[in-house]
């Protein structure tokens, strides 16, 4: 599990990456920059296919890392975690979609959906690196125990 705890700070990084692509590709579709809004708007699908990646392994090999903080910075958590995941469920399918558009040369379909693609996508990545801090560097993150662990204190009973 500890060789794995490297990848929770590299998936904030790529989310804020993510972050800063986007909001460049939508400063240079805005002044008509076609080709550096492509650029950066590719680049942003590619940075979150890898971040994508290293999630699914990182909670593969971690598991749920349980958020330790107390009271109403909890309510406050939760707040910004659910809306994150339930969109972010909802991000992959709709950037695919908006991309594919583009790529297929549809541009007035491709803007049509991008209006709504590009401000969820900006609240999953920005809202993905305020979660890992919360979660990792705010307060101590509550690992789940390793399997041979759990299996080894349920072997014990129960604790004293």
């Amino acid at each position: 599990m500890d060789s794995y705890h490297s990848l929770a700070p590299l998936n904030a990084f790529l989310n804020g990456c993510a972050t800063v692509l986007l909001l460049a590709g939508f400063i240079f579709i805005r002044n008509g920059r076609v080709r550096a809004h492509r650029a950066c708007m590719v680049s942003a699908m590619g940075v979150s296919a890898v971040f994508l990646t290293s999630y699914l392994v990182y909670h593969y090999n971690v598991g749920n890392v349980r958020f330790s903080g107390a009271g109403w910075v909890r309510s406050l958590y939760f707040a910004i975690l659910i809306p994150h995941v339930v969109l972010a469920g909802v991000i992959v399918p709709l950037a695919l979609t908006t991309i594919w558009f583009a790529l297929r040369g549809n541009f007035h379909r491709h803007r049509r959906i991008a209006r709504w693609t590009w401000p969820l996508w900006m609240y999953v990545s920005v809202t993905g690196v305020i979660v890992y801090l919360m979660l990792y560097q705010m307060y101590t993150p509550i690992y789940p125990l390793p399997a041979t662990a759990f299996a080894q204190s349920a072997l014990r009973g129960p604790l004293p």
